[in-house]
């Protein structure tokens, strides 16, 4: 099914002409936060009250709007970052709704880089969860101003003063409500703005604008109350303030709506509301909290791009004075439209089939057709300025991360820093068919996913997929099934042992063989000792007086490495040793390279004989983030992996577990993981060393490889 293909092929007659709005007048918002807070259900219910959509879109029935995929609309989650817009009275947002579950969470940090702030979206009755901590991490170094939205208020059990609680604890006494809710779980009706101390009523599940009426008498002291430490915190950062706060022991609205602005631009101040995104309650008070509150593009100082050879850094202000420059922060591939690339215009004005230059694959681009997307349909436009986002399909050679602009005027705006995978797959197609289809649908699949992984182990030969968790590759095999009618089968890597040497030997290979005619003949000598750890190979030549001649010196070498690549205890390389060639012998007329690297070999299994052949595993760095009420549990599982803990640390009621653990320990470790903290750790685990294997666990590692390759004998080799 075409998502975006239909609307890019043709623009529809009746399509009203939409309005070009120019920086100061555009606000760039990311929705993010933990999985289930209410997110997409809030985009959908400031879509329809602001009358960009007709109706209200519901997750549970596939209508959402940022929601389109297949995945998503099937599991009813989030998977990738889904992009929208509205217009709220002179002004326009942008919304990117991003995923909350762990394992697309890095779609939230890819956001970021292009919006002017971020609604960090709280659920009524959980409060913080471990992903809301992460997305605010996220925020931090991005210095991304921030709205926390606690949702879902009328939810059963929904608590506005446990959840304030939840949040101060987490994130600091700069976090300060400007609204209370009237009511709570199903007798929710309103807000109280506690800037202009106006309350606002509301009919559940109604058109989303809120009535204006007088504070209910039995919250006006709660307000008052609250008003009174709103201005006090306001007033703190600004002497100027601090003075007329002084003088009249209050601040008048006209000075406070400007210095809370002010406040929330420098991250002085992180404000809360409430709302129910499904009760369509407070969705017009996020959007005038979005235009008056959150910073326009324009108001940033200026945009700085990463260094040139020179070592300067060039810059944009985000203006539509400066030369064309924008950042394409999405892909997406459509089977009828190609591929489609979201970007953000940082400097001057982009217009439709303008040509511009891809600065890092110094490739012109012509951008045909630009749009804004109002989830998956593309709605045509003829310009964009300076701070806006939009879309255009069928750039050649544009990927995520890309920039483009004038060609006289180069700069590369910074990619986004992601983790490497944490999980990884063993992935066979399931026929002839499949094995041709795969690569190009994964490829495709990875333009679209910057945490998508794909690679042929060249060790165990196998084809790997790794991804951020078991069901980010569930979701990726999914996929390739239903756009790329490609079908796999999934398994548990096998572990990339390795074979090696604690001891020295000084043996002689012999290979002689008469046939009738010329016959066969090498002689070597060699001794073998082991190399530090990571010293892979080392062949010296030590023969003098011409006991084997130059010119089959090379075949020895040789023989040794096949024989080591084939391995000698379980068919695993072998790898830290070093050969010297010390003597030998050879035959006028039987001797040959072939006769040379048969000895080599030959030399090589009677030196393993000898040498204490051992096998090395490798072990990882793991990093594991988890809520502080499961470290315990957590230390006594990698102990029970072999693991070494390495160090600990403390974060904002997380607890992050360092350790070094053996690859086939970990192999399981994401499902595991989620099965102990009920979905709420998270790991990260790259190579780090190989180790020695504990003797017992040898033999079983043998025996094992042994039976998988169906009892090989010497003969038979």
């Amino acid at each position: 099914m075409s998502l975006l293909g239909d609307v890019f092929r043709r623009v529809l007659p009746e399509e009203p002409k939409l309005k070009v709005y120019s920086g100061e007048n555009v606000r760039n918002v990311a929705l993010v936060g933990h999985g289930h807070a209410g997110k997409t259900q809030l985009v959908s219910a400031m879509l329809y009250t602001s009358g960009a959509a007709a109706k209200m879109g519901h997750v549970d029935d596939g209508s959402a709007t940022t929601d389109y995929d297949d995945e998503e609309t099937s599991r009813q989650m989030s998977i990738s970052t889904g992009v929208a817009f509205l217009e709220w009275g002179k002004t326009k947002i942008n919304i990117l709704d991003t995923p909350g579950f762990n394992m697309f969470v890095h779609e939230a940090k890819m956001a970021l880089p292009v919006v002017d702030a971020a609604i960090v979206v709280v659920d009524g009755v959980a409060g913080v969860e471990v992903v809301t901590q992460r997305v605010w991490n996220y925020c931090d170094e991005y210095n991304t101003p921030r709205l926390i939205v606690v949702n879902r208020m009328d939810r059963d059990r929904a608590d506005a003063a446990r959840v304030l609680e939840s949040v101060e604890k987490a994130f600091g006494r700069n976090v300060i409500p400007i609204e209370l809710p009237i009511g709570a779980e199903k007798s929710l009706s309103g807000v109280v703005d506690l800037v202009r101390m106006k309350a606002y009523t509301y009919e559940l599940g109604g058109n989303g604008k809120g009535k204006e009426t007088e504070i209910p008498a039995n919250l006006k002291e709660q307000a008052q109350a609250a008003h009174e430490r709103l201005v006090e915190l306001v007033a703190e950062g600004d002497d100027a303030l601090m003075e007329k706060f002084f003088e009249a022991g209050t601040l008048r609205e006209e000075d406070l709506v400007p210095a809370l602005h002010n406040a929330i631009r420098e991250d002085k101040i992180f404000p809360v509301i409430f709302s129910s995104g499904l009760g369509n309650i407070g969705a017009d008070r996020i959007m005038d909290f979005i235009v008056d509150y959150t910073p326009a593009p324009s108001e940033h100082e200026w945009v700085t791009g990463e260094a040139g050879g020179n070592g300067d850094s060039p810059r944009r202000h985000e203006t539509d004075a400066e030369p064309v420059s924008l950042y394409v922060f999405k892909t997406v591939q459509d089977p009828f439209a190609g591929r489609i690339s979201y970007f953000k215009v940082f400097s001057g004005v982009v217009k439709n089939e303008s040509s511009v230059q891809n600065f890092r694959s110094n490739s012109p681009e012509k951008l045909s057709h630009i749009s804004l997307m109002q989830g998956k349909t593309a709605v045509p436009i003829n310009e964009l300025h300076a701070g806006d986002i939009g879309a255009v399909a069928k750039l050649k050679d544009t990927l995520t991360g890309d920039t483009l602009g004038e060609k006289t005027a180069p700069i590369q705006y910074p990619r986004v820093k992601l983790p490497e995978p944490a999980i990884t797959f063993a992935i066979e197609p399931k026929s002839r068919a499949d094995e041709d289809k795969l690569g190009p649908g994964l490829h495709k699949l990875m333009e679209e996913d910057a945490m998508l992984r794909f690679f042929r182990d060249p060790q165990t030969k196998e084809f790997l997929i790794a991804g951020t968790g078991q069901q980010h590759i569930e979701v990726t095999v999914s996929k390739l099934k239903k756009r790329y009618n490609t079908q796999v089968n999934l398994k548990a890597p096998k572990v990339p042992y390795r074979e090696t040497i604690r001891g020295k030997a000084d043996v002689q290979g012999r290979h002689k063989k008469q046939t009738g005619g010329h016959g066969q003949f090498g002689d070597c000598k060699i001794k073998m000792e082991p190399l530090p750890r990571g010293g892979d190979f080392e062949f010296v030549n030590d023969i003098f007086g011409g006991a084997i001649p130059k010119n089959f010196i090379p075949a020895v070498e040789k023989g040794i490495k096949d024989a080591a690549a084939r391995g000698y205890l379980a068919g695993y390389p072998v790898v830290d040793f070093k050969v010297v060639l010390y003597d030998g012998s050879y035959h006028d007329v039987d001797s040959n390279d072939l006769s040379f690297q048969l000895a080599g070999r030959i030399a090589f299994k009677k030196a393993m004989e000898v040498a204490k052949p051992t096998l090395l595993e490798p072990i990882m760095n793991v990093e594991i983030t988890v809520p502080d009420d499961f470290a315990g549990s957590i230390m006594g599982d990698l102990n029970s992996r072999r693991g070494r803990i390495q160090g600990m640390d403390n974060k904002a009621g997380n607890t992050i577990v360092k350790a070094e653990v053996p690859m086939a320990e970990m192999l399981t470790y994401g499902a595991d993981l989620t099965s102990m903290t009920q979905g709420r750790g998270s790991f990260n685990m790259e190579m780090h060393h190989y180790d020695i294997v504990p003797g017992q666990l040898q033999e079983k590692i043998i025996e094992k490889s042994k039976a998988d390759r169906g009892e090989v004998t010497e003969e038979e080799e």
